[in-house]
């Protein structure tokens, strides 16, 4: 054996157990059955995503804490259940109190540099676009931050650096084309309120640049400290913006070229990542924050189920509401184009990370955060249960195992039926057998009273629990 060839082994084995950096990539409304690496009828071609399950390993039981924007973002960050809080507060108010332990701020902690790009969305103390904006990225435990403060069809629409705006929002925009104009659904196409915007904003340019402050972080870091980078991507969240470049490149309408757009972003990252010859030090977690909006007449029309086979959208309890595509690529650890069946969830971030960096959490942070460092390695992982609230009628949902109770009937969010009233002598929610029925479509609440009981204790346990609870 060489004396090169030894060198060269020692260097990947160092690589892998040192702290790496990492990489967060969370795109906006990306269904599970977009990516074709998960779904291999999808009608949308995304090869730099897919090269990440190529090269890395697929979850395919990965959930967002919350079936929305802010309860997902909220949890992925703090590695607590978003039911905890009051999320819609979000719009005047921070939702992550001050001290309170962050992904960021426990990198920090461990040496880091961290740096976040995009969409925030869980809220600044606003006072005036004028004014600072307190209780943002920067602080929150992010060096530095640019981005926007919710999604791109919310206004006002502004860029933020740091915690100030760049230019006040002190024009303004009209409301995109209605649903009918379309021909796509009240929430979907490029729909966008009318609202304030900046005089340096212009929304088609969002997405690139973006990409651009990502590339820019990358190619600057000094590799003395490992990098942390939160990209959070607004899009394919609406408005539906693809660039000429791929405007009807897709067999999705815009939809599907905007994913396209998405797409190719990501492999503008990971070649920087390539460029920089960071890329073998880097964990790199690339998912979607929940689920399409994306209806059965959707799918009709252009044969493609943004669901891969699930049940619901956006919003709901239902397994596409929230079950989400998640891939994590690190070189000497996570076994190229290997696939896990273990249960996560975004909260835990928090534990997986300090478990890498080999950090402590305090006792009350991150109650609903566990490690999943042992499944990136091929082993299993000690989270079975999984607890969330749905996004617009505050159903709550329960799994243990291939068990999965919602307490109520309906969808919970925006798929209607969103609530059914219970028929005397009916079921008064929903069981389902995830591992028989993945689609949802057999309801055995009333067939096995026995699971419906332990579950709906499980779901008392998790919500009472005030720190880390029994997994």
């Amino acid at each position: 054996m060489s004396t090169r060839f030894l060198l060269t082994l020692l260097a990947l084995t160092w690589s892998a157990h040192a702290k790496p950096n990492i990489v967060i990539i969370l795109v906006d409304d990306m269904g599970y059955g977009d990516p074709a690496c998960f779904n291999p009828e999808s009608k949308i071609a995304t090869p730099h995503i897919d090269s990440l399950a190529r090269d890395g390993m697929k979850f395919t039981d990965a959930h967002a804490p919350g079936p929305l924007c802010h309860m997902s973002r909220y949890g992925l960050l703090t590695g607590r259940y978003p039911f905890r809080t009051d999320v819609g507060r979000w719009s005047k108010n921070p939702l992550i109190e001050e001290g309170q332990m962050t992904i960021a701020s426990l990198a920090k902690t461990q040496g880091y540099q961290t740096a976040m790009v995009g969409k925030w969305h869980v809220g600044f103390k606003e006072n005036g676009y004028d004014k600072p904006l307190p209780g943002g990225p920067v602080d929150r435990g992010f060096d530095s931050y640019f981005g926007i403060r919710a999604s791109t069809d919310i206004p006002p629409y502004f860029y933020i650096r740091n915690n100030k705006a760049v230019q006040p929002p002190t024009g303004h925009i009209e409301k995109e084309l209605s649903a009918e104009e379309t021909g796509w659904n009240g929430i979907q196409g490029r729909m966008r309120r009318a609202g304030g915007i900046s005089p340096d904003m212009n929304i088609d340019d969002v997405l690139p640049n973006f990409t651009d402050e990502a590339v820019k972080i990358i190619k600057s870091h000094e590799k003395k400290d490992p990098l942390m980078l939160y990209l959070a991507y607004p899009a394919p969240h609406t408005p539906w913006l693809p660039s000429k470049e791929f405007l009807g490149k897709s067999k999705v309408g815009i939809y599907g070229d905007f994913v396209m757009m998405v797409d190719a972003q990501v492999g503008k990252v990971l070649e920087a990542l390539k460029e920089a010859e960071m890329d073998k030090d880097t964990l790199v977690i690339f998912t979607s924050d929940n689920g399409p909006c994306w209806y059965d007449k959707d799918v009709e029309k252009y044969g493609h189920d943004s669901q891969g086979g699930l049940r619901g959208m956006k919003a709901d309890a239902w397994e596409a509401g929230h079950r989400m595509p998640f891939i994590a690529r690190w070189p000497g650890v996570t076994k190229p184009g290997s696939t896990s069946k273990q249960l996560i969830c975004f909260t835990d971030f928090l534990a997986t990370f300090a478990d890498i960096m080999g950090a402590k959490i305090p006792k009350k942070a991150g109650p609903d955060s566990f490690s999943f460092l042992p499944s990136l390695k091929g082993e299993p992982s000690p989270r079975n249960t999984f607890v969330m609230r749905a996004g617009s009628a505050r159903v709550m949902t329960v799994r243990e195992g291939d068990w999965k109770l919602i307490a109520a009937l309906g969808s919970g969010g925006f798929s209607k039926p969103k609530l059914i009233k219970p028929k005397p002598e009916g079921p008064t929610g929903q069981l389902y057998h995830l591992g028989k029925d993945p689609a949802e479509t057999n309801n055995l609440f009333q067939e096995h009273p026995e699971i419906v009981k332990r579950l709906s204790a499980k779901l008392e346990s998790v919500k009472n629990a005030p720190h880390r609870h029994l997994k």
